[in-house]
């Protein structure tokens, strides 16, 4: 399926989802919004991969937020009565925070690769990724703060697990631009490579070696986690012991031994299609 934001190539069990309008500074339009968790949703309902790499072209990751899609959503209902239109503006935000959590429901991992500048609504997408990696010449900027607004997509409800919570606040209340080392140096991002070229092969790399293991044990990794990230410890545990008590089966376990034993790669079956409609 073609896509006007992103390219999307599938090999070995690793979906790369590229953003490809560079000379728009890959800004976030409605398109843009609309299609990210269109494709990612349909790699994990359809296992047709087992991780996903989300990268980008040009000279940044993201620019963020494309203007038109403000101009766009005003032209609706300017007419109607306020509460009116005041509801549609929460229901407007509620669909582009979609955008970053459908990330973050994936049944698979999403790895970022971020180059150049990750900007405003493009931290709200990264934050949501499981990973995130950097080339040294990217920079972070909760850029809302600087244009008069809260962050409203998912940056200040998910920064704040990924770096130390005083310093999410300080990148929140001063959109200041964060360099790949010091994303390093707190946690934001697991790696800088030198450069954009190193830095997709790199995270490919990654991403390959995900592949090779277990998918439904990956999948109980990512949603143990998630849950324990929300939760405290007493209700993890508790949400974990029912996890495995309808996933865990040994057939995985045992090909891993085997592999390992006849010194080969392993070979896991894919997940099973999602039901439609769920």
């Amino acid at each position: 399926m073609a896509y006007t934001c992103f390219d999307v190539e599938i090999t070995d069990s690793v979906a790369h989802v590229r953003a490809n309008r560079p000379a728009e500074l890959n800004t976030m339009t409605a398109a843009y919004w609309r299609e990210l968790p269109e494709i990612v949703t349909r790699i994990s309902d359809q296992a047709s991969a087992r991780v996903v790499v989300l990268s980008s072209t040009g000279k940044h990751f993201s620019a963020g937020m494309d203007l038109s899609v403000f101009a766009e959503d005003a032209l609706v209902g300017q007419d109607a009565e306020l509460g009116r239109k005041q509801a549609r503006l929460r229901s407007n935000v509620a669909v582009l925070q979609w955008t970053a959590t459908a990330l973050e429901k994936a049944r698979v991992p999403v790895l970022a690769a971020c180059q150049g500048g990750v900007i405003g609504g493009a931290v709200d997408v990264a934050t949501a990724c499981d990973v995130r990696y950097a080339s040294a010449d990217a920079f972070f900027c909760v850029q809302e703060i600087n244009i008069g607004m809260t962050a409203d997509i998912g940056t200040l409800q998910r920064l704040g697990s990924c770096v130390p919570e005083g310093f999410a606040r300080e990148m929140a209340y001063t959109g200041r631009r964060v360099s790949a080392a010091r994303a390093y140096e707190v946690g934001l991002v697991s790696e800088v490579f030198a450069d954009h070229d190193s830095l997709v092969s790199g995270v490919l790399e990654i991403a390959k070696e995900i592949a090779s293991k277990s998918p439904l044990a990956v999948w109980g990794t990512k949603v143990a986690m998630n849950h324990a990230r929300d939760h405290a410890v007493d209700e993890s545990l508790e949400h974990m012991a029912t996890w495995q008590a309808g996933m865990f089966q040994p057939a995985d376990m045992v090909e891993a031994f085997t592999a390992k034993a006849e010194k080969r790669p392993a070979v896991f079956p894919d997940l099973l299609p999602a039901p439609k409609g769920l």
